[in-house]
């Protein structure tokens, strides 16, 4: 069965709009986190997000082009062009029947939704739509514009798992090059819900953090002060090629996807198993397809989103697929980007890439005061990076649903 590498990836993030950028700002430990400037948030009872800054959507389409597509589309297509130009492919340097895409998203054209019946509901005795609501809408849209901008003809479509997508996206596209099926597929997740909608709706679950003084402070995973996760966007892509074909034609190999796994917690619409047993046996079916047992793990990207019921299940998990481990560095960087719901995974990929590019491991910036609920073995990296020794990484994500995905990148080696 044919090894899957990584050969590029492109990020559009609350730390920046580029894979370095983005890199730079997670492992000096910086937030993201702002008041809303997208929309007039005075009446909601959050009213802060990590958004994408400065993202300037004519570098990337004509004006009348970007009109076509809704601001996640935006982020999928400027992610989806620095991987590939970083990858060094194009529909002239590969076979584009065995070139293709899976791009997640948990929430698809959200933003356009909501202006869409804005507008109605101003005037409703005359409805006017614009013809391309509904593609601009429609979640499989940004796997779609990539195809035809970049001129794909293989595999081409969109996994939805909710907060699991990016994951789900990145384990789909490596099967299909397992299984011989592709040579090259892009992969990863895009999300743009800074919305009325998604604020007010995940408001109303109290899922959101409401510090409405501090926002740098307010995603807060494993401290016992956290009161809900902080809102994000953006986009993140990764090139995923046989091994066989990114030595072919000679390519940089950035790391492996060694093994991937998926299982379901079948409990609850919104929460995970209390004991977290759904997520210990994801990630110990990933170390089993990836060939590495739990003592090969050197850090773990966790899920912690700083909600209160979320993080101690996913940490009771790792407990009990770990145990005491000194040498096993944990952190969650969703302290510093927010939550980018389906698109979490995809960055979440290319932060563990680069924790073993830099043999760094991400700090979990604000916390202060640690949940006694987290078993006190797990050794959670705080406050900045720290130098670790670093082959192999677990990616965890889960989603409203009961969906858990994790992934194994690990360093490359020819043999």
């Amino acid at each position: 069965m044919e090894r899957v590498v990584i050969t590029g990836t492109g990020a559009i993030t609350p730390l920046g709009n580029s894979t370095e950028s983005f890199l730079n700002g997670i492992f000096s430990g910086t937030s993201g986190a702002g008041p809303i400037t997208r929309f007039d948030a005075s009446a909601f009872k959050t009213r802060f997000a990590c958004e994408v800054k400065d993202f300037d959507p004519t570098q990337y389409f004509e004006r009348n082009e970007s009109r076509k597509y809704d601001r996640f589309s935006w982020y999928a297509i400027a992610a989806a062009e620095e991987a590939l130009k970083m990858a060094g492919i194009s529909k002239d340097t590969v076979d584009v029947h065995r070139t293709g895409v899976i791009f997640g998203s948990g929430n698809g054209g959200v933003e356009t939704f909501d202006q869409q019946l804005i507008e109605f509901a101003a005037n409703p005795s005359n409805p006017r739509f614009s013809p391309y609501f509904i593609p601009k809408m429609l979640v499989n849209m940004p796997s779609g514009v990539i195809s035809i901008r970049f001129g794909f003809r293989g595999i081409v479509y969109t996994p939805v798992s909710a907060c699991a997508s990016g994951n789900t996206a990145i384990m789909d596209a490596a099967n299909y090059i397992r299984l011989g099926k592709a040579d090259v597929m892009l992969a990863g997740a895009c999300e743009a819900p800074i919305t009325y909608s998604a604020i007010g709706g995940f408001g109303s679950m109290k899922a959101l953090s409401t510090r409405n003084d501090d926002p740098k402070t307010a995603s807060r995973p494993f401290d016992s002060d956290r009161d809900g996760f902080v809102m994000g966007e953006g986009a993140g892509a990764l090139v995923l090629e046989s091994l066989s074909h990114a030595l072919a034609r000679g390519a940089n190999i950035l790391g492996e996807v060694a093994g991937t796994a998926m299982t379901a917690d079948a409990y609850h619409l919104s929460s995970g198993l209390p004991d977290g047993d759904g997520a210990r046996r994801c990630m110990l079916l990933a170390l089993e397809e990836a060939g590495l047992s739990p003592q090969d793990v050197d850090y773990i990207n966790v899920h912690a989103t700083s909600t209160p019921v979320g993080d101690p299940g996913e940490m009771k998990a790792v407990w009990s697929a770990f145990g005491q481990r000194d040498n096993l560095l944990i952190s969650s960087t969703k302290s510093m980007t927010g939550h980018l719901l389906g698109a979490a995974g995809a960055i979440e990929a290319i932060v563990s890439l680069g924790a073993i590019q830099r043999q760094l491991a991400p700090p979990t910036i604000n916390l202060q005061n640690r949940d006694p609920e987290i078993p006190a073995g797990l050794n959670i990296v705080s406050g900045q990076a720290k130098p670790h020794s670093i082959r192999v990484v677990l990616s965890n994500t889960f989603g409203f649903g009961g969906h858990n995905a994790s992934v194994v990148l690990r360093a490359y080696s020819p043999s």
